[in-house]
């Protein structure tokens, strides 16, 4: 029974995430155009893997008994921790994208009349879309109690992460100069600097 209220947990962050904070960036995105294309056929496999790893095979393992034969159990605290984790998830995700408005994009390219957000959540850390990918991959198992689905995420996201960060940055830098430099220094990637 616990089982299926973490899983409605999951959904509706999910459902947030999808219809509150993807959908209107996806929208204001597609209003835009891009000036600096750095996209790659590897940047879109990576996209595409992290996808059926973060929203695919979680939807596969609530609506279908596919796999069941990976499912394991946890005590009901560790659910309840990963409903805290998923809130907390949904929150700086929303957060971060309001935050960059018509600046966000889900590829790696500079967009036209781009602006170098640095208020916000972004005044503590880099990359707060990324923190928050790590937070669902953290609370995604919790939740769902699935060695492949739950823990997909985790192994998907993180070549992404490793692959594309240091793209992002450089692109940024190269845009941006000096303020960029300057902002790396005063903020942490994915965790805020505990010294200035």
């Amino acid at each position: 029974m616990l089982d299926r209220i973490f899983e409605v947990a999951f959904l509706i962050g999910y459902s947030i995430y999808l219809f509150g904070v993807y959908t209107p960036s996806m929208r204001r995105y597609k209003r835009g155009k891009a000036v600096d294309d750095r996209t790659r056929v590897l940047d879109i496999v990576l996209d595409f893997s992290t996808f059926a790893g973060w929203q695919v095979l979680p939807l596969i393992a609530i609506f279908s008994p596919w796999l069941d034969f990976a499912d394991f159990h946890l005590p009901a605290w560790a659910g309840w921790i990963g409903v805290a984790i998923f809130a907390g998830t949904v929150a700086l995700l929303w957060r971060a994208n309001t935050d960059l408005g018509r600046n966000w994009s889900p590829k790696i390219d500079i967009r036209e009349g781009q602006a170098l957000v640095t208020s916000g959540v972004f005044h503590y850390i880099r990359h707060p879309i990324y923190a928050g990918l790590w937070l669902w991959a953290i609370a995604q198992p919790l939740l769902l109690q699935n060695w492949i689905a739950g823990f997909a995420l985790l192994v998907l996201f993180t070549p992404l992460y490793l692959i594309r960060t240091p793209r992002e940055e450089q692109m940024m830098l190269d845009h941006f100069g000096d303020e960029y430099g300057a902002y790396m220094k005063r903020t942490g990637r994915v965790f805020p600097r505990l010294r200035k």
